[in-house]
């Protein structure tokens, strides 16, 4: 069974990003028509939530082995890193040097 055959439920997180991909491309390409178009969105928003609820029970594992201090576990709600100055979506780029200096 082939990535582009196999059930959205039966792929892992980087098979469906894979095929999430594929599909992207296909549909800027122009080379589709629309009645391929809508069968590819629809197929794009199962594989956009089959990849989210294995990125959600991924979050659950990581709440469920955290360790105390004291090496027992702990469950605590994920908390995603600190977005730092240049990163992030407001993050701007350095400014480029100027000709001549």
């Amino acid at each position: 069974m082939t990535l582009m055959s196999k059930p959205a439920k039966r792929l892992t997180f980087e098979e469906a990003m894979q095929r999430l991909d594929a599909i992207v491309q296909a549909m800027e390409s122009g080379e589709i028509g629309v009645e391929e178009s809508l069968a590819k969105y629809e197929e794009a928003m199962h594989l956009a939530t089959h990849c989210r609820q294995i990125l959600d029970q991924a979050e659950q594992r990581i709440q469920k082995i955290q360790l105390d201090a004291a090496d027992k576990p702990q469950v605590s709600p994920f908390e995603p890193p600190a977005v730092t100055c240049g990163e992030g979506e407001n993050a701007t780029e350095p400014p480029l040097p100027q000709p001549g200096g």
